[in-house]
C-alpha cells in the first residue's frame, strides 16, 4: 500500500542555480526535506517523455538549487509523475493533480512513496542435496 510522503507546491519565486541564472520553480517536499524541479523542465516533461532533475533546494537569503538528488519523468501510462530519488526510493504523484497545481486551481499535490517490490530469493540445489521429484 501507498504511504504520503510529502507533498507538492508551485511557488511564484524564483531559485538561483549553480551559474547565477534565476529559474522559476516547483518545489518538493519529500520527508522533511525540500527539492526543486525547474518549471521549465516540468512542461517539458509532461508534454513529452523526457527525464529532468530533481535537485536539492536551499534558502539562504533566497532560494539556490544544489546538487542533482533525482530523476523525475511522466509514468509509461500518462497518468502520474514518477520521481526517481537517489538512494531514497521512488514516489509518484498524479498527474491531474500536478497540472491543478501548475495552472493555478489548487495549492498542493500529494505524493506518495512507491512501496519497494520485495526480493524473490531463488533456491539453488547444491552437490550432495537431494532434490523430490513430483508425478504430474
Amino acid at each position: 500500500m501507498m504511504e504520503k510522503a510529502g507533498y507538492l507546491q508551485a511557488t511564484r519565486s524564483q531559485a538561483v542555480d549553480s551559474d547565477g541564472i534565476p529559474h522559476g520553480i516547483v518545489e518538493l517536499h519529500i520527508l522533511g526535506n525540500r527539492y526543486a524541479i525547474r518549471r521549465s523542465d516540468l512542461i517539458r516533461a509532461v508534454s513529452g517523455r523526457v527525464h529532468v532533475q530533481v535537485e536539492d533546494l536551499t534558502r539562504n537569503w533566497g532560494d539556490f538549487l544544489g546538487q542533482t538528488r533525482g530523476l523525475a519523468q511522466v509514468s509509461a501510462s500518462g497518468k502520474a509523475l514518477n520521481i526517481d530519488l537517489f538512494g531514497l526510493g521512488s514516489y509518484t504523484l498524479s498527474l491531474s493533480s500536478l497540472k491543478a497545481v501548475l495552472y493555478g486551481k489548487e495549492r498542493l499535490a500529494v505524493i506518495v512513496r512507491i512501496p519497494e517490490a520485495p526480493l524473490v530469493r531463488i533456491r539453488r540445489v547444491t552437490d550432495g542435496q537431494q532434490t523430490i521429484g513430483a508425478a504430474v
